[in-house]
């Protein structure tokens, strides 16, 4: 069961003025499920993007990549989950191209202006008869409102969808931030099996597009960990319409530029933290922080090594209060010259550790009461600097292995 999360309310999902969104079920791998989404977008909509940094990058994400670079105006996306398209070659790229040239002739624009995303098993062909057959289907459902549905249409192994909306005020106009997000197991985005998609109506110059996507991955996606594998398909997408009405954002350091910012990331955040919180076969949901470096690098060698470790979640798992394999973890970080006589530690309210042992009021029983809790925070502080970052991450149960071990049955 996910860890406090949890569906969306549909109604509390705010449409984007400028994106329509429609399901099909395509029978990409299974009949009867929402497995095709089309997202449209109104023209003047400025789109970027950032994606899985795993050398295997599937066809998808290298025809994303092509669409983007080649600068024409993106007016769909098109999802299908199901089927990676990943580790399928020459063969894989051609029927990703072919999905968009699809989809463009039934809109009426070019094919490079259309942007394809994959989710579901590696290896295998990509059913793209299916999918062009699902198409129509996704075009005439097309809706403002589809924001739950469409959550619905991505997912693969979620037990629940992910969806988030905030509004902001931004030059005496009412602005609107939406996203959907998927993912459950093979998540350690490195961007730069997750996606996030998500949209706004603000008016923001296109060039700073691809800064704020980036800035909002590096807050969000990029500080979470299931299992600490970097999927074929990690792809987070922002799409700016411009149809807010107010006047254009020309820098994120201005007063409209951070409210902005701070709405986008929210919104990633909490789509971020629902893929951890929704993990598959997790029980728990762990902040891992790690303040005092020298530099925010080391304070994240230092949070993915306990975020990662098998020992360690595998404790969590247990509510076992085996402390002593986070400071493992914490000196093989890769912090060469790190000092261990310098090391605090809390989980929540207990002080476990001071300068590098055990402190003298700590009690396992106070360890066994945190790491009995459904949400659990690890603080480390390594006293060398002033840098700190945090990650999520969840614990490793029985039913990760299950879950994984039966995903293609």
């Amino acid at each position: 069961m996910p860890v406090n999360l949890q569906a969306p309310r549909p109604e509390l999902l705010h449409p984007v003025a400028g994106v329509t969104l429609g399901v099909a079920e395509a029978g990409v791998r299974k009949a009867n499920r929402k497995d095709l989404v089309v997202v449209q977008l109104a023209e003047g909509s400025a789109v970027a993007g950032v994606f899985t940094r795993n050398r295997f990058c599937a066809a998808p994400v290298q025809v994303c990549r092509e669409h983007l670079a080649a600068g024409a105006a993106i007016r769909a996306i098109v999802i299908n989950t199901g089927n990676a398209n990943a580790g399928t070659g020459a063969d894989g790229l051609a029927r990703a191209r072919r999905t968009c040239n699809t989809l463009a002739g039934l809109m009426g624009v070019a094919p490079q202006q259309v942007l394809p995303f994959s989710t579901g098993v590696i290896m295998e062909t990509l059913p793209v008869e299916r999918i062009e057959a699902g198409l129509p289907a996704a075009l005439a459902n097309l809706a403002p409102a589809h924001w739950g549905r469409a959550a619905e249409g991505i997912m693969t192994t979620d037990t629940l969808p992910k969806a988030a909306s905030r509004q902001v005020s931004i030059g005496g106009k009412l602005v609107t931030v939406t996203g959907i997000s998927k993912g459950a197991g093979m998540i350690r985005p490195n961007m730069a099996t997750m996606l996030g998609f998500v949209a706004t109506d603000a008016a923001l110059a296109p060039a700073l597009v691809q800064e704020l996507v980036r800035y909002a991955a590096d807050e969000s996606f990029n500080r979470i960990t299931i299992d600490g594998d970097t999927s074929t398909n990690d792809s987070f997408v922002l799409i700016a319409t411009g149809q807010a009405g107010h006047a254009p954002i020309t820098s994120l350091q201005s007063p409209e530029g951070f409210a902005l910012t701070g709405a986008v990331v929210a919104v990633a955040r909490e789509l971020a933290q629902a893929i951890v919180r929704d993990g598959e076969g997790a029980t728990k949901f762990i902040s891992v922080r790690v303040e005092g470096g020298r530099n925010e690098d080391e304070c994240k060698l230092a949070a993915y090594a306990i975020a990662h470790s098998p020992l360690v979640k595998t404790a969590f798992f247990a509510s076992d209060p085996n402390l002593g394999r986070i400071l493992a973890a914490v000196g093989y970080a890769g912090i060469d010259d790190l000092d261990q006589t310098l090391i605090e530690m809390h989980l929540d309210d207990v002080h476990v550790v001071t300068q590098g042992g055990r402190h003298a009021d700590y009690r396992e029983e106070d360890g066994q009461r945190v790491m009995k809790q459904a949400e659990i925070t690890v603080k480390v502080n390594l006293n060398r600097g002033k840098a700190s970052t945090t990650v999520w991450t969840c614990d490793l149960s029985h039913d990760y292995v299950s879950i994984n071990a039966d995903y293609r049955s």
